[in-house]
């Protein structure tokens, strides 16, 4: 937990939740044991669990009042809006995310990122390296040789993001992730992530830079947004993504070549199984 006394909060922790029961101790543990020299706040949403999340994540409020906030209504409102309602609430300058079923495993994750964010202008989001674990909380995957990474908005678009989950995201901008959530098109998208990434570095100009460190742990299990997804359901959600990037983002020339030669590598020939050459034809009109 932060040592400072200073009144400014400089980070909001901002993590949805629903049906966590048997994870969300430990995203408010990593939360919670945080070492900076700065303010932060903890902001929960949590979406209309059916198992006891909420009140899980009440005694933590009642616990750290100051510092742990619970967001809720009595229906479920989906990831989408719960998320919304969650910054709506934030005050800090830098956002840091954390799905409930996910957790932090550093102390010092936070005052990292926030420290590369002051001293490098030129990037608006930091992320992480990650481990991805099961249910059980056994190891599925970690990079033992992390390096450093950097991408631009150029990189996104074509699905160059390792790295770069939910949970290792620190954002520099509360107003700009606000605009994002206004959007018509929005509620549509299936990878919020991936849209925030794409949105702050298309919007600023600005980089994401990747800290060659494993400070986190993507849990996959049934429950999961992702995790378990059957193939041909998640490529129909990716393709979904990828028509409303072509259709509501600019592109330069160079980013439209490679949007195509992706297009045709990745979607072509599922989106010409799935529907017509029509439907094809439109979505390369659309990226040209």
């Amino acid at each position: 937990m932060t040592n400072t006394n200073s009144p400014e909060i400089l980070v909001s922790v901002c993590c949805i939740t629903y049906n966590h029961e048997n994870f969300i101790r430990d995203a408010m543990e990593g939360f919670l044991m945080q070492r900076t020299n700065f303010k932060y706040e903890v902001i929960i949403g949590e979406d209309c669990s059916t198992d006891n999340t909420r009140k899980i994540v009440q005694e933590y409020c009642d616990k750290y009042p100051e510092m742990v906030h619970l967001v809720y209504s009595d229906k479920n409102v989906g990831g989408h809006r719960n998320i919304v309602r969650v910054l709506d609430q934030a005050k800090g300058k830098y956002i840091a995310f954390c799905d409930g079923d996910d957790f932090w495993t550093s102390p010092d994750k936070l005052q990292k990122q926030v420290d590369f964010l002051e001293n490098n202008p030129d990037y608006v989001i930091c992320c992480h390296y990650t481990r991805e674990i099961d249910f059980s909380g056994n190891l599925l995957y970690v990079n033992e040789n992390p390096v450093s990474l950097k991408y631009e908005y150029g990189d996104l678009v074509i699905n160059k993001q390792a790295e770069t989950c939910t949970a290792t995201m620190v954002v520099r901008g509360r107003e700009m992730l606000k605009d994002l959530y206004k959007k018509h098109w929005f509620l549509n998208c299936h990878a919020v992530d991936k849209f925030m990434k794409l949105f702050a570095t298309s919007t600023t100009g600005k980089k994401i830079y990747v800290l060659p460190e494993v400070m986190s742990s993507y849990r996959k299990h049934p429950g999961g947004v992702w995790s378990m997804v059957p193939q041909e359901v998640l490529r129909q959600k990716q393709l979904n993504d990828f028509n409303l990037i072509i259709n509501h983002f600019e592109h330069n020339l160079q980013q439209k070549v490679s949007l195509l030669i992706f297009y045709i590598r990745r979607y072509f020939l599922f989106q010409l199984r799935k529907y017509t050459i029509t439907h094809v034809f439109s979505t390369i009109r659309a990226i040209l």
